[in-house]
Formats: structure tokens, sequence, C-alpha cells
């Protein structure tokens, strides 16, 4: 099924997924998800399949001492996709740290069906307060 909404309704979609990230409301962004929307962060082998399986991660990863925000740089919509350059706030334990990052959401009807993430998994560990995994 294609998106039957706008450009200008797919961005403001993308923005409350960012405000609602911001304010740690997972319910709201994971509402913005088809029932079997995937999140693809691009550095890993296998998405994050389905509404409810990202709820219930980011609810169990989210914690008082961390916190995200999703500050947009650069948007728009390209062969149907948005395109979403931000520079991602990272604060734990109040360090704050900034990771670049390049989202591309793709829609189905009114919802996002699928969101790739582009960025450097080691500069976002390090900004968690991580090191990386050797394989």
């Amino acid at each position: 099924m294609a998106s039957s909404l706008t450009d200008e309704q797919k961005i403001a979609t993308v923005r409350k997924m960012a405000d609602a990230w911001g304010k740690k409301d997972w319910r709201a962004c994971a509402d913005l998800l088809t029932e079997n929307g995937a999140i693809h962060s691009m550095m890993k082998d296998a998405p994050m399949v389905g509404r409810d399986t990202f709820y219930e991660h980011m609810s169990a990863q989210s914690s008082p001492d961390k916190q995200a925000w999703l500050h947009i740089e650069r948007i728009g919509v390209v062969g149907g996709a948005v395109v979403c350059e931000r520079r991602d706030e990272i604060v734990v334990d109040g360090v704050r740290k900034f990771v670049p990052a390049v989202g591309i959401l793709e829609f189905e009807g009114p919802l996002i069906c699928l969101w790739r993430e582009y960025f450097d998994r080691a500069q976002l560990l390090a900004a968690q307060g991580k090191t990386a995994i050797k394989s």
C-alpha cells in the first residue's frame, strides 16, 4: 500500500516522532509505526521489526540517567521517502555528546513502515558511554 500522505504530512510525522523521542514517549513513537514497521540501524545486521517490539525495546532501554534529542538539521522528501539529516544530542549521567545521523523513512498509509538509520556506530557507542564490541 502506498502512502496517502502529502510530503508536508510525512515531514510533520517525522517531526512528531523526533518530538516524542525527546520526551521518551515510546508509546507515541511506536504508534507512528505500522504494525510490522521496521527500524533498521544499517550498522547492524537485522532490523527491529514490529511496533510492539520497538515499544518494548525502547521502554526497557530507557532510564533516568539517559536522554536523547533528535535535532533535525535538514529534512525533505526524495522519491516518496523522507530524508532527515540530524544531530542527535545524547546525555548519559550528565555528559552531553552529539552524533550526526541520517534517517530515511518510508510510509505505508499514514504510518512509517521502514526507517533506515545511518550513523557511525563507534561514535554513537562512545556518546552512550559504551565501547564497541569486537567481532
